[in-house]
């Protein structure tokens, strides 16, 4: 089979073909570490891509085990690549940041051990905004990550060289974090499939942290199976993560429906007003028929607290980042200042050096909300809220089990359009930051197009757990579309 075969295939029909033995493993290794070294100059998404012969080694040490008969998952041989936050032996863990520029971790993350245990080959490390902080992924110290339908677009952040590595085909699954929907939307741009796992279902150990109440790790793939397959070998608790509480990794029923009567989907009607582009509303509501059309029971109803959810979220997030920041001071690892002579210099200077303007202004507006002169007034405030909307979602899903939305008010953009006006970034958060604050599950699944031809993003939200309801939907969709099977280029 030629290398281009195999990476325009599905992780699941991928894994299903080397467990057939019509593929090997280390030949589906060599075919993707290929395509993303090929790909890296165009699309910025890899940081760093490991040597031929570490990743033949741990192909072979796979199909040694599948030769001889053991049952690993239903991923085995299947290569992957990680976000550059999530730490990993051997491999480096910048944060796309020149603080942790030279950083190795010496262990590795839970999810990454389930998943080399699962039998997956680790391949690189990916792109990102800098410790996880924008949303365009053009913050990091390695460069803007490009948009495979349009490099002259951004791929959306934090998690946009994981997307856009799915999309161009040059890893056929990879793992993100999102903290205020840096999983979601960068799915939406590059027009792939992504889950944001409920808070709780995937241990947070081994992410390096960015809000540690708001993160959480989450797969992206070309299609929901992937993804449900993935989410799976990750999930379930980890003695090392204290709020990591689902007892048992989530699990899966591959059957979709014949349709979807009785399942009850709520529409925010306020999300489709100001703000959203014209093509993005029409994709989402005619995907919203679509629904309607399997026999789901579709209602408007008004999101309450929406004009809150932005200012509370980026107030709390702040306010996590300067304190999980304060540990990089320059004197046990990551960077140091060498112009620094004092030891009130070393930590100035390092820091002032070491992170970007986006970093510094989020650390900055954290210190300032958690001083005594204004804890009440901005993030005790800010919490309040937060528990308000947590409530307001409990009373939604008496009466829905899925709530149906845009990811993002816009599709793509160009690179550096919006990166210096950080107000107008900040809102493109507005459908996806109170997911992050309830701590709920959510999905992005690609439903349509723009005038661009670039792509735009449908969200289903559910109640904590419900991750099974939300996916049946998600699959059920993707049975009757085919917008997830569309590639940059036009190729099919």
């Amino acid at each position: 089979m030629q290398k281009n075969e195999v990476t325009s295939l599905s992780a699941l029909s991928l894994a299903g073909l080397i467990k057939a033995k019509k593929i090997g493993v280390r030949e589906a290794a060599e075919a993707f570490l290929s395509a993303a070294k090929n790909g890296r100059p165009r699309h910025n998404t890899f940081i760093s891509v490991c040597e031929d012969g570490e990743v033949f080694q741990q192909a072979d040490a796979v199909q040694k085990k599948l030769n001889a008969g053991e049952e690993l998952s239903p991923l085995a041989g299947v290569p992957i690549a990680l976000k550059d936050n999530i730490c990993t032996v051997g491999l480096p863990a910048t944060c796309a940041s020149k603080m942790l520029k030279n950083f190795t971790p010496v262990y590795d993350a839970t999810a990454v051990q389930r998943l080399k245990a699962a039998g997956l080959v680790v391949i690189g490390k990916l792109n990102m905004d800098e410790f996880a902080m924008g949303g365009s992924s053009e913050t990091g110290v390695f460069g803007a990550v490009k948009n495979p339908w349009n490099t002259a677009c951004v791929a959306g952040g934090s998690s946009g060289g994981s997307a856009a590595a799915v999309a161009a085909a040059e890893i056929p699954v990879a793992l993100g974090s999102d903290t205020g929907g840096s999983i979601r939307q960068p799915c939406s741009f590059c027009g792939v499939s992504g889950i944001k796992p409920t808070y709780g279902a995937v241990s947070r150990y081994g992410l390096i942290a960015y809000a540690s109440s708001l993160d959480q790790i989450g797969p992206i793939a070309r299609d929901i199976d992937d993804c449900a397959a993935l989410l799976h070998l990750i999930s379930g608790a980890d003695g090392r993560d204290a709020t990591c509480t689902l007892e048992k990794p989530l699990a899966f029923n591959r059957e979709i429906p014949q349709n979807l009567s009785g399942l009850k989907i709520g529409i925010p009607k306020n999300y489709f007003s100001d703000g959203i582009e014209s093509d993005v509303q029409s994709a989402v509501l005619n995907a919203a028929k679509q629904f309607k059309a399997a026999k789901a029971n579709v209602d408007e109803f008004i999101m309450p607290l929406t004009e809150y959810t932005v200012p509370a979220y980026y107030v709390i997030a702040a306010a996590e980042a300067s304190s999980n920041l304060s540990r990089y001071d320059g004197i046990k690892y990551g960077f140091k200042s060498e112009n620094a002579k004092t030891l009130r210099e070393v930590y100035q200077m390092s820091r002032s050096e070491g992170f970007g303007e986006e970093v510094k202004r989020r650390i900055m507006l954290g210190s300032f909300v958690l001083s005594s002169g204004y804890y009440d007034a901005f993030y005790k405030k800010a919490m309040q809220t937060r528990a308000l909307i947590k409530a307001e979602f409990a009373k939604l899903f008496d009466s829905y089990d899925i709530i149906l939305a845009p990811v993002a008010p816009t599709t793509a953009y160009k690179i550096g359009q919006n990166i210096h006006d950080p107000i107008k970034m900040y809102m493109g958060d507005i459908y996806t930051v109170s997911v992050n604050l309830a701590g709920l599950p959510a999905v992005s699944l690609p439903c349509g197009f723009d005038k661009r031809a670039m792509p735009i993003g449908l969200q289903l939200i559910g109640k904590a757990f419900s991750e099974q309801k939300l996916i049946t939907a998600a699959k059920y969709f993707q049975k009757i579309t085919d917008w997830h099977t569309k590639k940059p280029g036009g190729e099919k």
